[in-house]
């Protein structure tokens, strides 16, 4: 097994582990975790260097490695849905323009997010969604091909249908959980002629990997929001104690 792929497999493997804990507890010492795992403890301290950004494992010097409060924020503002749900959630009609489905071979970063080898198949999946006939958000889901199959008629339900719908329905394939992060940025020429808007409206752009039960990640989508279009929210949780 290569080291990043190694390392990926820890990884995939100890989020497993903490989405099945309760928040606040230990993970074992370092090296009784990498004996279990059998890897070294430096392939160990890099699998678990990703989590503590991802805010589920905070390490603390001389104390040890514990399960964080769940991150509600980079969990898709507090739930994990897709953009065809949240916007049938707001009382309008979804719908698909520009709609367009190809094969790619896999670049180093998206390789990376998805756990591929670079040059392995995916399929990118480009649309701008529509509430009631207006663009609201443009999307792109990559997924590797692999997981997705190549049935020709799986990849057409992807132009206009709800991706977590697809996967589940065609491949069974359930997602468990993402990690997002979002960022406001303004819109360029090319994002605001498919979004319709002036250049340098205001959007919220989403980067997300979904996994499914076993943490094996399914779909890396990039997605640019018109936030005049939503209202977004998010739970917020109170310092409690730990600043008592």
């Amino acid at each position: 097994m290569r080291a990043r792929s190694k390392t990926s497999a820890v990884r995939r493997d100890i989020a497993a582990r903490i989405l099945s804990a309760p928040p606040g507890s230990q993970l074992p010492p370092e090296p009784e975790l990498a004996a279990e795992l059998g890897v070294s403890r430096a392939t160990l301290r890099e699998a678990l260097r990703p989590l503590e950004d991802e805010g589920l494992l905070r390490r603390t010097r001389g104390a040890g490695t514990f399960v964080a409060d769940r991150p509600r924020m980079v969990n898709s503002l507090d739930a994990n849905f897709g953009v065809t749900d949240a916007i049938r959630a707001s009382g309008k009609v979804p719908g698909t323009k520009r709609a367009e489905v190809r094969i790619e071979p896999a670049w180093e970063d998206e390789a990376e997010r998805l756990d591929v080898e670079p040059g392995e198949d995916l399929l990118v999946v480009d649309r701008v969604r529509t509430a009631d006939g207006r663009p609201v958000v443009i999307a792109r889901d990559i997924l590797p091909l692999r997981v997705i199959g190549a049935d020709p008629e799986v990849h057409e339900r992807l132009r206009t249908g709800s991706v977590y719908e697809v996967l589940e329905r065609d491949r069974g394939i359930v997602v468990h959980h993402g990690l997002a992060t979002f960022r406001p940025i303004r819109a360029d020429g090319r994002l605001a002629a498919l979004l319709e808007v002036p250049r340098g409206t205001l959007l919220l752009y989403l980067r997300q990997v979904d996994f499914d039960e076993s943490g094996r990640p399914v779909v890396s989508s990039h997605e640019h929001h018109l936030v005049d279009a939503f209202e977004f929210s998010v739970v917020r949780r109170g310092p409690g104690r730990r600043h008592a």
